[in-house]
């Protein structure tokens, strides 16, 4: 089994939330500690979150939720502003949409680590073309076309 074909799976709004705590500055045993236990903040970004998915997740799937956060994680399903969604969350960067029937993509500047990092955690059936050769680069994040 690969790497990745063995990472938990989360769904897309989970992911987010996890993100949005490791904004904070938050290390993994915090995040696992404070989740379990429902200390969390409440959210004032635009999202809105409502953090409390957390620690019903943990509390349901602990192991699950544990291999998650120290392990990494792939989303189940992606969807075109949920990819932008997660790069401002868990990348501090602003990306644009491409919204033209057949030409959907994410459109975003990242480093190699970025690259590398979302790539495994996009969903299948996404694929990011260009990105850096060396420094930072553009990338475009795109539904595989069949």
């Amino acid at each position: 089994m690969t790497e990745t074909a063995s990472k938990v799976k989360l769904s897309q709004w989970d992911a987010l939330l996890v993100e949005s705590l490791r904004s904070l500055g938050w290390s993994d045993e915090e995040l696992l500690r404070r989740a379990a236990s429902g200390e969390l903040p409440a959210d004032e970004s635009e999202y809105k979150f409502d953090y409390a998915r957390l620690t019903t997740l943990a509390g349901e799937r602990p192991e699950e939720f544990r291999q998650a956060v120290t392990g990494g994680y792939r989303i189940k399903y992606n969807t075109i502003r949920g990819i932008r969604s997660w790069i401002s969350v868990a990348l501090g960067k602003p990306a644009g949409l491409e919204l033209k029937e057949g030409k959907e993509a994410v459109e975003v500047t990242l480093t190699e680590a970025e690259k590398n990092r979302l790539e495994a955690v996009l969903s299948y059936g996404w694929r990011i073309t260009g990105g850096p050769a060396g420094a930072e680069g553009s990338c475009r994040i795109e539904p595989v076309q069949r």
